[in-house]
């Protein structure tokens, strides 16, 4: 896997990336201490009105943008969104009422909502061999897990000689060495792109190719099975660890990091076992796990006492949504061109996000008001049912080449 490292300019956009993560995850510590000092008991209302913020700009900034900076050089873009994650990572400390976070939030998430789709399709031009891009792509996913384990280990060895407020200090370092790194990184030359149709018409393109391919149309049914696991153990962990099983916050770090544990372990063998067989099996086999371990855990929450299986489901769940996620950008690759990668990318990752905001309600609310089996067993049943519709529309005999949308509109 690490054989791409060799290639100069991955190996710096790879290393930006890691370092921008560690500085994200600061970032999610200090604002939720900066939450809990501002608004004390009201913290989480605090940290779920951050986080809807977060989602709308992922959802309705990134496709916008993408249609905003398509003709700018992908360095430019790069370093202008993380100069700017920087400098409102520099302002959070100062703020003192919560309007200002939700302010600050949604510009720094709109400069993330820039970078990342525009990150992940200059890519395949660095990689344009298959098998180093697929390399890549699981190289990114183990950067996702181990900065999700990593990341708060850190930001509680800083908090013994730091103020939270200081954190905020290693976030802007992050993003400004990331930017750093991207500035030295030499790209291959872009090809001219035209730039047609109006502002509505590119701004929504991605999403129309998605809607006419076969292949995107099952990665999007995916991404909600995706969503409905994700979403069950982000945010019922905790409630299942300390409030039903009656644990501690150690059985809550440890559920979560068997859910990374069990991301990590495809990211590492997803590679050689893609050379042999295609991506449609391969994440047909990780729906079917996301959907077993859902119903899995609905079985486990409704009966009390079996709080050890319950770690065991998230390492399958980890595992499920691994497989769907690490060889998704290759459906992408495969249906860009260079004028529609940029595009594709970007819907890729507003839509993925969106699914999101059905899921988070779902394991909230639902848990909620009508007990946790039954929030567990709703997103079983989303992600069963995404299930099937990803086989409906991206049958076994469909094949997809670059899909040759206009840019007239």
């Amino acid at each position: 896997m690490i054989e791409v490292l060799a290639v100069p300019a991955y190996r710096k956009l790879f290393s930006a990336q890691v370092v921008a993560l560690l500085g994200t995850g600061l970032l999610t510590v200090a604002l939720g201490l900066l939450a809990f000092d501002l608004a004390g008991g009201q913290a989480g209302a605090v940290l779920g009105t951050a986080l809807t913020i977060k989602m709308l700009a992922y959802v309705f900034v990134a496709p916008l943008m993408a249609a905003l900076v398509e003709r700018l050089p992908k360095k430019a873009v790069l370093v202008g969104a993380d100069l700017i994650r920087a400098g409102i990572a520099l302002m959070l400390p100062i703020v003192d009422q919560a309007w200002q976070i939700y302010v600050l939030v949604f510009v720094l998430q709109s400069a993330s909502a820039t970078f990342t789709p525009a990150f992940q399709s200059l890519i395949p031009v660095v990689l344009p061999d298959e098998r180093h891009y697929t390399r890549a792509l699981s190289l990114s996913r183990l950067a996702y897990d181990l900065e999700s384990l990593l990341s708060p280990a850190l930001a509680a060895a800083l908090l013994t000689v730091l103020s939270f407020h200081e954190l905020f200090l290693g976030t802007v370092a992050g993003f400004l060495f990331s930017a750093a790194l991207v500035v030295t990184t030499r790209l291959p030359g872009a090809p001219a792109l035209k730039q047609e149709g109006s502002l509505w018409h590119r701004t929504t393109l991605g999403a129309r190719i998605f809607a006419r391919t076969p292949e995107l149309r099952g990665l999007m049914a995916l991404n909600l099975a995706v969503a409905a696991a994700t979403a069950l153990v982000l945010v019922n962990t905790v409630v299942y660890a300390r409030d039903m099983f009656g644990g501690s916050n150690a059985d809550v770090a440890i559920a979560l990091a068997c859910f990374g544990a069990g991301s990590m372990i495809v990211a590492l063998t997803a590679p050689k076992i893609l050379d042999r067989i295609p991506d449609r099996p391969f994440m047909r086999i990780g729906a079917v796990l996301l959907s077993l371990g859902l119903i899995g855990a609905f079985a486990v929450l409704a009966v009390p006492g079996t709080w050890p299986l319950l770690p065991c489901l998230w390492v399958v769940l980890g595992a499920g949504t691994s497989m769907i996620n690490t060889p998704s950008a290759r459906l992408l690759r495969r249906a860009a061109t260079d004028n529609t990668r940029s595009y594709i990318f970007t819907a890729q990752f507003s839509l993925s996000h969106a699914c999101f905001m059905i899921t988070y309600p779902i394991a909230g609310w639902i848990g909620a008001a009508a007990g946790q089996p039954v929030a567990a067993a709703v997103l079983a049943a989303v992600a069963t049912i995404s299930t099937v519709a990803a086989l409906k529309f991206w049958p076994a005999a469909a094949r997809t080449g670059p899909v040759l949308e206009t840019m007239k509109g």
